[in-house]
């Protein structure tokens, strides 16, 4: 059951590549934006690469 507090947004689950996965929480890291974000920006510029 997803979790009530979130209002906007939707837990997933998915199993990533373990070098992407790492890349991701080092650049999340360094710049301090949320995997959370990353994703949302990430699967945002493939929708709109893949719109014919």
């Amino acid at each position: 059951m997803a979790n009530k507090d979130l209002k906007n947004r939707i837990p997933i689950g998915s199993a990533v590549n373990k070098t992407l996965y790492e890349e991701l929480k080092n650049y999340s890291k360094e710049t301090g934006i949320p995997i959370s974000k990353l994703l949302d920006k990430s699967i945002l510029l493939f929708l709109k690469s893949t719109k014919k």
